[in-house]
């Protein structure tokens, strides 16, 4: 593969540590200080939400800008941000940010979280950077490294945060985010990367508009995309529960520096599910490679949290976390194939606000789902008695117990949707 795109990777693959080390650590962090599961469940829904929203916009800004602007753009947003929020910890009381409802504690969650979310930029730009620099025939695999880089910026910020937060506090994650911000920056401005008409949309044109207009009527032109954007919709509408929930119950079950280190080696999942892909492909029909991992995925949520074993947790959260790359891959695969080049930008940035708009949905409702019905009905509630002989009681069972029915509930869906005739028809456009 082009040097180029390897120098593009790294740097992207920096700018994403950087970004998840900051929503690990402020989420821990916000955990911690205020030992409120409603906090958790609130921050995953404002960040869910703020990607269904700017998917939109980002996405036109990367057809609009070439890849590498876009992606100056997005570090220099994070940079400001970030700076923001470490002047806001400055000036505010350390003991403010104890209390849930405290306006400076959402100014700070807002600020930070706000400064991860404008490196999605990135990862559309990076996607529409693989269709014009590598072949048809092995962009599968480079999607696969994508994964890879991702995976491996999951471990090392998940290590870190749960270290950072532990031993050294919340203001020093904010400094290092900082410095290492500037420096990604930096390195990204001296590259040389060598863009092709096609891709750069000039003045004037239709390109340069977020044309929400033009973007479904592209995704409609292909019989079934629109079905599949649909069904990663609703898995993520599913996925907003472990997102909201996983850290107060993995927290329940151990320290935060080794719940820190545990997410740390589950990265390695990541890592290797897209190294896979990346040396095996995904096979002629990506399609249905997504969602046979879809199956796989669902009942391994069923089982991985039926006891309150943090083994049984890591092993499940492991083969969840391989598959997840593999899953990414194929649908960028898909998209990258159907989709022209001058309009991939929107298009990923539209399944990308259309999949993540139900999460948000989820993140808010589950907080006080969980905190006022399935916690209260597996400590003093019926629940206990129905189930706690074997399933266990207490404020994590309960968790847990919703964790279960969630993935009762998207392996149902994932073989309905492998039944229906829109299934067939994106299977047979990819292959003609």
């Amino acid at each position: 593969m082009p040097r180029i795109f390897y120098s593009v990777l790294v740097n992207s693959l920096t700018a994403a540590l950087i970004n998840n080390f900051v929503w690990f650590a402020v989420t821990f962090w916000a955990y911690l200080e205020t030992q409120s599961v409603m906090v958790t469940s609130i921050m995953a829904g404002i960040y869910l939400a703020t990607i269904a929203l700017s998917g939109f916009f980002l996405g036109s800004v990367v057809d609009r800008y070439r890849k590498k602007k876009a992606m100056m753009i997005s570090s220099i947003l994070s940079l400001v941000l970030y700076v923001a929020a470490g002047w806001l910890y400055l000036l505010v009381p350390e003991a403010t940010f104890s209390d849930p409802a405290s306006p400076a504690l959402w100014a700070f969650i807002l600020l930070a979280l706000l400064g991860a979310i404008a490196g999605n930029m990135r990862s559309i730009a990076l996607s529409t950077i693989v269709t014009f620099i590598i072949p048809e025939g092995s962009r599968d695999k480079a999607n696969g490294m994508v994964g890879t880089a991702n995976g491996v910026s999951f471990l090392v910020a998940s290590i870190f945060s749960g270290l950072g937060i532990g031993f050294l506090g919340m203001w020093w994650a904010i400094v290092l985010a900082i410095v290492l911000t500037l420096i990604v920056f930096i390195h990204l401005w001296s590259l040389q990367v060598k863009e092709t008409p096609i891709v750069h949309a000039g003045a004037g044109s239709e390109h340069t508009t977020i044309d929400i207009r033009g973007t479904i009527k592209a995704v409609g032109a292909i019989s079934g995309l629109f079905a599949l954007i649909f069904f990663n919709t609703f898995n993520n509408f599913l996925g907003g529960v472990f997102m909201s929930l996983m850290d107060a119950y993995g927290l329940s079950l151990v320290s935060v520096q080794v719940w820190g280190v545990l997410w740390g080696f589950l990265s390695t999942g990541f890592i290797i599910g897209g190294l896979i892909v990346a040396r095996k492909g995904l096979g002629r029909q990506p399609l249905r490679t997504l969602f046979v991992c879809n199956l796989v995925m669902w009942t391994v949520c069923i089982f991985f949290t039926i006891q309150p074993s943090i083994v049984l947790l890591t092993t499940g959260l492991f083969i969840y976390l391989c598959l997840i790359p593999v899953v990414e891959a194929a649908e960028q695969t898909i998209i990258q194939k159907l989709i022209p080049p001058e309009r991939q930008g929107r298009v990923f940035g539209f399944a990308q606000s259309i999949e993540q708009a139900a999460s948000p949905v989820t993140a808010f409702v589950i907080g006080p789902i969980a905190q006022f019905i399935f916690i209260p009905f597996m400590t003093t509630g019926s629940g206990a008695d129905l189930l706690g002989h074997w399933f266990g009681t207490g404020k994590d069972r309960g968790l847990a117990l919703l964790f279960t029915i969630t993935g009762i509930a998207g392996l149902i869906v994932t073989v309905i949707s492998m039944r229906s005739v829109y299934y067939k028809r994106l299977l047979r456009s990819y292959e003609g």
